[in-house]
């Protein structure tokens, strides 16, 4: 399976969605890392936390906020290249 670094912008190629598995293509290169199962209390936090992340490095931008039942808070994932700075005015 072939690399696919993160671009700087969300849905972008080889950027899965918060529901998809983590394989290879998420991590295939040093530098490349996924911030799996960021947990907020509420949607709001997590939306707010996201781009404050982005700011620090290129990441994969806001993602969807899930919910799992049985557990508290919300959910989101977030993919990151820290060999690259982050947005100068992110989402």
């Amino acid at each position: 399976m072939a690399c696919r670094p993160l671009v700087h912008r969300p849905g972008a190629s080889g950027v899965a969605s918060s529901r998809d598995s983590i394989d290879d293509v998420h991590v295939c290169e040093p530098g490349l890392v996924v911030l799996e199962d960021i947990t907020a209390g509420d949607e709001e936090t997590a939306v707010v936390v996201m781009p404050r992340l982005d700011a620090l490095r290129a990441t994969s931008g806001v993602r969807p906020v899930r919910r799992v039942a049985g557990e508290p808070g919300v959910r989101t994932r977030l993919y990151a290249d820290i060999r690259r700075p982050g947005s100068p005015n992110p989402v």
